[in-house]
């Protein structure tokens, strides 16, 4: 007859399809035992892997049924451990991305303020001082980065098989860059729940093949949801970089999505302030304070935290995004190019003394 340990070892090849951790190093296959012909074994699964339950469930009878002695497997479901929001002893385990040596998000409390633009632009201002970027665009509702790269028609490859199949970045701009907008059609809704959110976000995370990375930037979509839970309980993080513009709107909203990552006990980094004024072509001295003055110096203030650039409204930045060649590379000698360089310098010190 088969031992509860011999049964035990037949599971240690499961692996969470994100992370590559063991199912039983991760609790999520529990307190298994043995009852005459029957093996009995609790279901601990986190919100974030319900989409690979059945899968996982198949796996365990695969390997019980048929050993000796067992005829069958039940399974009993438990809720995961409730785990706090910021990181403790009894918090989520946090598992670094092979390779990569620092994450920095970049998040707005509230949708068009620009954050993409900004986390594209960031990435390959960060690029241009040498360092080795990689970009998640993690903003699943709202995938703009293949656009705004010029990559939208291209098609990322896939290597190896079965279970260790790993997606090749697409290569552009000085970036190695996934997103969702790679994998669907231009026209095509993504209607998520929570759960599938989770799961793609830690597919990007872990099932990419990032190679060495200096530095992961990471657009998150706007709001304080289900994508900045699960990136803060999957990854460590250097820090995020909260974007915002001067209206009192979106610095309402900003407070917000800065409280929540302080909650959770992720490092701010710093404050850019977008669309912070409009100077017309023909009268660069002009400026135009179109959506009000200081937000995000207010905002940075009130945090203490710096605030890393003030990106003014200019034509090449929309240009630029629309034309998949960012206003960084486009028009260097731009002042919004000049702003997005000025802050990838305040960040290259966390870039280079962060390891992820």
């Amino acid at each position: 007859m088969v031992t509860a340990e011999a049964a035990r070892q037949a599971l240690a090849d499961l692996r969470d399809a994100g992370s590559g951790r063991s199912l039983l190093d991760l609790g999520w296959l529990a307190n298994l035992r043995l009852q005459g012909d029957r093996a009995l074994i609790d279901l601990v699964l986190p919100g974030f892997a319900a989409s690979q339950r059945d899968a996982i469930v198949a796996g365990v009878r695969e390997r019980l049924v048929g050993l000796e002695g067992i005829a069958s497997v039940q399974f009993e479901l438990r809720d995961a451990p409730a785990s706090p929001a910021g990181p403790s002893a009894t918090g989520p385990t946090l598992q670094a991305i092979p390779g990569v040596r620092t994450v920095i998000a970049v998040s707005s409390g509230k949708g068009g303020v620009g954050k993409s633009t900004v986390a594209v632009n960031l990435a390959c201002a960060l690029a241009a001082e040498g360092l080795r970027v990689g970009l998640l665009d993690a903003d699943i509702y709202g995938p703009n980065a293949p656009l705004m790269l010029g990559v939208a028609d291209r098609t990322p490859a896939v290597s190896g098989s079965g279970d260790g199949q790993r997606l090749e970045p697409i290569e552009t701009c000085g970036l190695a860059m996934v997103s969702m907008g790679l994998l669907i059609g231009p026209d095509q809704p993504v209607i998520w729940r929570g759960p599938m959110l989770n799961g793609i976000i830690r597919q990007f995370l872990y099932q990419v093949e990032w190679g060495e990375r200096d530095v992961l930037v990471v657009d998150l979509p706007p709001g304080t949801g289900d994508a900045q839970l699960s990136l803060a309980q999957a990854v460590p993080m250097a820090g995020v970089v909260i974007v915002t513009t001067p209206q009192q709107v979106a610095l309402q909203d900003a407070r917000r999505g800065l409280a929540m990552f302080r909650q959770m006990g992720i490092p701010i980094l710093g404050v850019v302030e977008n669309m912070s004024w409009f100077s017309p072509p023909d009268l660069p001295d002009r400026r135009y304070a179109i959506f009000g003055s200081d937000g995000g110096q207010t905002l940075a203030a009130e945090a203490g935290v710096p605030l890393l650039a003030r990106i003014p409204i200019e034509l090449p930045v929309q240009e630029g995004g629309d034309s998949g060649r960012p206003v960084t590379l486009a028009r260097p000698d731009s002042a919004a190019a000049v702003a997005f360089r000025d802050a990838a310098r305040a960040l290259s010190p966390t870039t280079a003394g962060q390891a992820a």
